[in-house]
């Protein structure tokens, strides 16, 4: 016999809601330095960016696939996932929050936080 189904809508949790939960998630599973980006002002695509590493393309598959499980149970609307299938970038799409989790090389060399720091400097100047 099937479950009936839930009458009731996702829950709409805010940005700041969904950045706690996937530092949390990153925390657990030892995710190292963790960074949040506020973006909003740069882009209309999303307001938060978190940048996480992980020591292995295996620690970083289980790091985004945390962050995406914890998020889900607490009712965000999970967009999309790329990169699981390498391992040694993968972003998550929750909508207002982006998260990357990436292996330490990786992001060393694509540095976001400088890009994203970058980009907002020079639309100070303007």
């Amino acid at each position: 016999m099937s479950e009936p189904l839930s009458t009731t809508a996702p829950k709409h949790l805010t940005t700041e809601q969904l950045v706690k939960i996937a530092i949390d998630a990153l925390e657990d599973i030892k995710g190292k330095e963790i960074t949040v980006l506020d973006v909003g002002h740069l882009t209309s695509m999303f307001d938060k960016m978190i940048v996480a590493s992980g020591d292995s393309t295996r620690q970083v598959k289980s790091l985004a696939d945390n962050v995406q499980k914890k998020l889900k149970e607490a009712g965000a609307e999970i967009i999309g996932m790329e990169g699981e299938q390498v391992g040694e970038w993968v972003l998550v799409d929750a909508g207002g929050l982006i998260v990357h989790v990436m292996h330490p090389t990786v992001r060393l060399h694509y540095n976001l936080e400088e890009l994203w720091g970058a980009a907002r400097k020079a639309r100070e100047h303007h």
